[in-house]
């Protein structure tokens, strides 16, 4: 079978995005085993397929890596506008997208007739602990947890997807493919977690390293920056309602936490290069 397909990022979180408005022909979660590894295959952080929706301009559905669906994910939606607007599915620089953890509204910042960058309303932060889900009583703010022997303070938030923020005075030396898997398979997280390691430079700008269940490390996590300055708002360190800086390896994200922990997010958008994978199943 031959599978158009179109490599997009946001900021460094790659994934292969296929048009499925007419229909899925594969099993997604072997399609996205087979086409995300680095150096044997098309290589990306997964798996994105462009769907067609009963509620919304178009609906996201996402697989990690290692075949598991995925709820949310901030940059690949960015690219989904890009994708839909750039491809004229639709005509317009406010659309809605229809996702697992709900419909997000985004706005198309287009020049020469592309989209540059997005805007997105990435829906009101979850922090009561048994929805996001984490064992814990009430709100996990700043707790103690141990992990292989040592202990970190966490703060947990979802976005659609579990996040265990941790705020350190370092991050460019953490050795994540060593200790990534013992946070993201913590036996407190029953879904696995996302972690987001966090150094803050100022009230308004924050650096950060995250170890995505499903990926390993990535270059960038929407969701992930927008739990961050969440944790950040929660624990007394950031502003609600200004924007938040928040500085990964593949670039920058604004973020911003309206009083009612609404998150918005911005951040770009990018087409790298089309092309046919011949899948064998």
């Amino acid at each position: 079978m031959e599978i158009k397909f179109t490599k997009m990022h946001g900021i460094g979180n790659d994934y292969i995005y296929v048009n499925c408005l007419d229909g899925i022909p594969f099993d997604p979660s072997e399609v996205a085993i087979a086409m995300s590894p680095r150096h044997f295959s098309v290589g990306s952080d997964g798996l994105v397929l462009i769907c067609s929706s009963d509620v919304a301009d178009a609906k996201m559905r996402m697989f990690n890596a290692d075949g598991s669906e995925g709820k949310m994910c901030g940059n690949a939606i960015r690219c989904v506008g890009k994708y839909l607007y750039d491809n004229k599915i639709v005509d317009k620089t406010e659309i809605t997208i229809e996702t697992l953890s709900g419909i997000k509204t985004l706005w198309l910042n287009v020049e020469n007739g592309l989209v540059e960058s997005v805007r997105v309303d990435m829906g009101i932060a979850i922090t009561q602990a048994d929805l996001v889900p984490v064992i814990h009583e009430g709100e996990m703010i700043d707790v103690p947890v141990e992990v292989k022997g040592k202990t970190y303070n966490m703060t947990a938030v979802s976005m659609g997807n579990p996040h265990s923020v941790i705020f350190m005075d370092e991050v460019s030396t953490l050795d994540l493919e060593k200790i990534g898997p013992d946070f993201e398979n913590h036996p407190i997280f029953p879904d696995r977690v996302n972690t987001e390691f966090v150094k803050v430079i100022d009230p308004l700008t924050l650096e950060m390293r995250v170890w995505e269940r499903g990926s390993g490390e990535t270059f960038a996590c929407g969701t992930g920056s927008c739990a961050t300055v969440v944790a950040s708002v929660l624990n007394g360190i950031s502003p609600k309602n200004e924007a938040v800086t928040v500085k990964l390896i593949g670039g920058d994200l604004k973020i911003e936490v309206a009083d009612d922990l609404r998150v918005f997010m911005t951040g770009k958008a990018k087409k790298v290069y089309e092309g046919v994978y011949e899948y064998e199943n």
